[in-house]
């Protein structure tokens, strides 16, 4: 009974936090003049990673490295198979330009970055400090990128002094001054901060609902008797990143899709930059990579950042069946970790079949992305 209402709760308030979050985002890029996708790239994106952040901090200082890095390496796994999947199965995601051309390079770069960081099986303080520089210099590049909404900030153009917008905000009209960051006073600031509040609520309750759910499922699996080490590569990843789940759906359902692609893609460069750099940076000393990890999991998490590559260079949207195709990439490497876990007789022939399958599949998606990407206009 316990269990059913920690696994009730966390979905209600998951949901509900969603909804405020998406909303309140959407109203500050509308109030401010600044582009949905950099919201989705940026306050969405690092708030909804807040409970990785929690977990792998605490992980970090509580002396279980493991958990630091395997939350995150399947976390960004996760956002990318799971939450994409289950977003376009429900409304196809149409993909800005920006997002194919820049962030998705850009994800691809740090995971590669942090397989290489972790080749001699520790992140000490040096690469802790290299990630976490990545992550100011890419804020930086949001910034330039930023500008007012649906304005590139290297076209010079400007919308009229007395721009008035509506749209994401539902309806409501909030006048804006370029001149002046986006946003009009008195009026303007009030309902920035409102949206704000709203925001940051919504976000609360989300992080609240993740450790509901969490804790509920883990519960659970070990009522059924599922084992520590498939708990924490699947559970606690998957379940620090109901947020980004929740949120995606939603933003999706209501039409804001760049923040339903820009939050997964903001939270995967966040988590390795921002998070695992805090964790290098902080650690009492250098954290330890699991040599399974460093030879399995990681170039998992990059072939999952390669394979979305192909599908978004042809035709700038995420379809229902590639939505399938994610959900099932997510499922034979849940599968594999179950077999792993428990040493199942059949292990050996799925290791396989993972390998025979991946890794031609990742040597196609680069061939794939190369080529549609050279014949593509400027």
């Amino acid at each position: 009974m316990t269990i059913a209402i920690l696994l009730l709760c966390g979905a209600a308030l998951l949901v509900f936090g969603a909804e405020l979050l998406v909303r309140g985002a959407s109203r500050i890029a509308v109030a401010a003049g600044i582009s949905p996708l950099v919201i989705g790239l940026t306050v969405v994106a690092f708030g909804t990673s807040a409970p990785e952040l929690a977990v792998s901090l605490g992980a970090t200082f509580a002396g279980e490295p493991d958990i630091a890095v395997g939350n995150i390496v399947g976390s960004n796994i996760f956002n990318v198979l799971f939450i994409l999947g289950v977003s376009a199965l429900i409304v196809p995601l149409a993909v800005q330009q920006q997002v194919v051309r820049f962030e998705l390079p850009i994800m691809l770069a740090v995971s590669v970055a942090l397989l290489l960081a972790a080749l001699d099986g520790t992140l000490g303080r040096a690469e802790g400090a290299l990630l976490f520089g990545g992550l100011i210099a890419y804020l930086l590049y949001l910034a330039r990128q930023g500008g007012v909404a649906g304005v590139p900030p290297e076209s010079g153009a400007s919308p009229p002094a007395d721009h008035v917008t509506a749209g994401a905000s539902g309806g409501r009209k909030v006048a804006t001054d370029p001149a002046k960051g986006g946003v009009r006073s008195p009026r303007g600031l009030r309902a920035l901060l409102g949206s704000t509040l709203l925001a940051l609520f919504g976000l609360v309750l989300l992080v609240a609902g993740s450790r509901f759910f969490v804790n509920g499922a883990v519960a659970l699996a070990t009522l059924l008797g599922v084992s520590q080490t498939v708990i924490g590569l699947t559970i606690i990843a998957a379940g620090t990143s109901l947020p980004e789940l929740a949120t995606s759906v939603l933003a999706g359902i209501r039409g804001e899709r760049d923040i339903a692609v820009g939050n997964v893609v903001g939270s995967n460069i966040f988590n390795i930059l921002g998070i695992l750099g805090l964790c290098g940076l902080l650690a009492p000393e250098a954290v330890r990579v699991d040599v399974t990890m460093l030879r399995f999991d990681i170039p998992v998490m990059v072939a999952v950042a390669v394979i979305t590559l192909p599908i978004l260079f042809t035709g700038y949207r995420i379809t229902r069946l590639e939505g399938m195709l994610f959900l099932g990439y997510y499922a034979a490497y849940t599968i594999f970790l179950i077999l792993q876990s428990t040493q199942h007789d059949s292990l050996e022939a799925f290791s396989g079949i993972m390998l025979l399958f991946v890794l031609p599949l990742t040597a196609i998606g680069l061939i794939v992305s190369v080529m549609v990407a050279r014949r593509a206009p400027d």
